[in-house]
């Protein structure tokens, strides 16, 4: 498997820290409109906001950090399946891509849609969402921080070279 210069792997880092900054501040985003329209801010206004974010700012958004994600497992020596604290974040990761795509985006474009005329619960959605994803964001962020758990396996051992003694 090819790895990553220096160079390359602090920039996909980079990368994968303004994604994921911008996912974090997209879904905050949601919740101050979705805080908004509970307290009674014009929902003519509020909700169809929300649809423009959640389709041109947090879903996007949301896959290209996993994209960027799998490519930087893939390409560093942190690997993919080497490492507990990575597979529980790529795991997170990807049941949240999956929600975002398959069940808030449509949601809240139903809700930018229906504006005023949306139901209690469909606007309470709007804040339960955010709240779950905001907090997974910031779990995600402290398994990069503090890597817990240590390897899935341990490293197959090197081959010893021909003709060299230990």
């Amino acid at each position: 498997m090819r790895r990553l210069s220096p160079t390359a792997r602090k920039a996909l880092l980079t990368l994968h820290l303004v994604t994921s900054l911008g996912w974090l501040g997209a879904d905050l985003a949601l919740l101050t409109l979705g805080i908004a329209g509970l307290r009674g801010a014009a929902p003519e206004a509020v909700y169809p906001t929300a649809g423009l974010v959640v389709t041109w700012l947090f879903a996007p958004l949301s896959v290209l950090v996993w994209l960027v994600g799998v490519a930087g497992a893939l390409l560093t020596p942190w690997g993919l399946l080497r490492w507990r604290w990575v597979l529980v974040k790529f795991a997170l990761t990807t049941v949240m891509l999956g929600l975002v795509l398959l069940l808030l985006t449509p949601r809240v474009r139903r809700l930018g849609e229906l504006g005023a005329a949306a139901s209690d619960h469909l606007r309470a959605d709007l804040v339960i969402a955010p709240t779950v994803s905001s907090t997974l964001l910031v779990v995600a962020t402290v398994l990069s921080t503090y890597k817990p758990w240590g390897r899935l396996r341990r490293p197959a051992p090197r081959p010893v070279a021909a003709g060299r003694r230990g």
